[in-house]
């Protein structure tokens, strides 16, 4: 998984609530256990028409917005079903950080184990992030996972929270196989004993 430390990016404006995983990947696409290539499909039905062509309107289909790094959504953002395909459809169409006012809890924990940041905020202070968004390639938002703070284009600053084992994990980019390797050396010691006095198994 990717560490996650920084992060100065273009950040689109997604001020609708209650978006939800089937939003972010349809069911359609969830056939596939690999993680690579989901983000060709992220959005699919707010992205595409039905002959497959972009639809103009869209945030990210705008020039503007094609290499965002960053989502400013509004309330519940993640909801619906579990599916891990939607923060792998995110990672894999480039996004490492959504902001919003609160998250779905599985898709919030989720996006630490995929190496996305979730942000969680205030209205007031997503309402600026927003705004500022809206002025696309013109501004850049600042992540700092360090110091755990957000920045709009014009510096205004904010802290948010994050459990520290999460942001131990994202820094280091441990996912939960990562995390099993880092006590390799114990687990072998272990087998090793097993091996020893218990011969038969």
């Amino acid at each position: 998984m990717e560490k996650f430390d920084k992060l100065t990016a273009i950040a689109a404006p997604m001020p609708l609530i209650n978006i939800d995983t089937d939003m972010i990947i349809p069911k359609q696409f969830l056939k596939t256990i690999k993680r690579s290539g989901l983000g060709a499909n992220l959005f699919d039905e707010m992205r595409f028409n039905l002959d497959g062509t972009e639809i103009e309107d869209f945030v990210l289909n705008k020039p503007a917005y094609r290499s965002a790094e960053i989502i400013v959504a509004g309330d519940n953002f993640g909801c619906g079903s579990s599916r891990e395909h939607a923060p792998w459809a995110l990672l894999d169409f480039g996004i490492r950080c959504v902001v919003a006012p609160s998250f779905a809890d599985i898709f919030y924990n989720n996006c630490f184990k995929n190496g996305i940041l979730p942000i969680t905020l205030p209205q007031e202070q997503i309402d600026v992030l927003m705004d500022d968004a809206t002025k696309g390639g013109n501004a850049r938002i600042s992540v700092d996972l360090t110091d755990q703070t957000i920045s709009a284009s014009d510096g205004t600053e904010f802290a948010f929270e994050v459990d520290a084992f999460k942001k131990h994990c994202l820094m280091n980019g441990l996912d939960d196989i990562g995390l099993t390797m880092e006590k390799v050396a114990s687990i072998d010691t272990f087998e090793a004993g097993l091996a020893q006095s218990r011969p038969w198994l």
